[in-house]
């Protein structure tokens, strides 16, 4: 497997065909792809390029905004706007743990002021499956091959520091891979091994991509065999009854 990082974005800063964007890229770089790669997209860019992007100055936060952030020293605006995003807090006593729109426990709701415009916050993309829908639909149309699109977001995880790349969105991929029936070096059936392979593949694609300004928010994965059916994105995060800490 390969993985290398499309160098050519230029910085997207207004509402745009990002599909296009990564196109005119790719030829500008040289770059054909081939049958079965994989865009791993940064989902920054992609909020980006949706107008997923709020102003300061056209937030007004709500009374419990206020109160969560002045308990908490936080900033108001990023408090009004993560409330905006959730279906619910789950904890909001030095940290802002929610239950966001598309069902992803998270910090703050995904909204984050990296990489953001001055004054300004990005939101998560509204349905990053069919972010990805649009963007796979247009490069391949461009392209003439069949490729898929993982859109990533860095996250914490509960019982381990750092964070790390993950999958929010994918098209052309299914989001997991089933172990189950196949036998172990000692053979043995397994009977139960399900893999989130595509926040496998955002995390690797996480070092070319980095979180600060190295500007390289797509990254090509070439030599990695799945399957394109499946379950997407949304199907990702446990839902209410299945999560034992929540």
């Amino acid at each position: 497997m390969r993985l290398f990082a499309l160098q050519n974005i230029p910085r997207v800063d207004n509402v745009c065909n990002l599909g296009d964007v990564i196109v005119q890229s790719l030829q500008k770089s040289g770059i054909n792809l081939e049958d079965g790669d994989i865009l791993v997209v940064a989902h920054t860019v992609v909020s980006k390029a949706e107008g997923r992007v709020a102003h300061c100055d056209a937030v007004e936060p709500s009374l419990r905004a206020l109160e969560i952030a002045r308990r908490n020293g936080f900033d108001p605006v990023h408090v009004e706007l993560a409330l905006r995003e959730c279906r619910r807090v789950l904890r909001d006593h030095g940290v802002l743990i929610t239950e966001a729109k598309n069902g992803m426990v998270c910090n703050f709701s995904g909204v984050d002021r990296s990489n953001a415009p001055d004054r300004s916050f990005v939101l998560l993309p509204i349905d990053a499956d069919k972010s990805a829908d649009r963007i796979r639909e247009c490069v391949e149309v461009s392209v003439g091959v069949r490729v898929a699109v993982i859109i990533s977001d860095t996250q914490g995880r509960p019982w381990r520091k750092g964070g790390v790349n993950l999958a929010i969105g994918c098209s052309g991929i299914a989001a997991f891979r089933y172990n189950r029936g196949r036998t172990d070096l000692h053979g043995r059936i397994l009977e139960r091994s399900t893999v989130c392979h595509v926040d496998e593949i955002a995390a690797a694609a996480e070092p070319l991509m980095g979180q600060a300004g190295e500007g390289t928010p797509v990254v090509v994965v070439r030599g990695y065999s799945y399957e394109q059916g499946g379950e997407r994105g949304k199907d990702i995060p446990r839902t209410r009854e299945e999560d034992l800490f929540r």
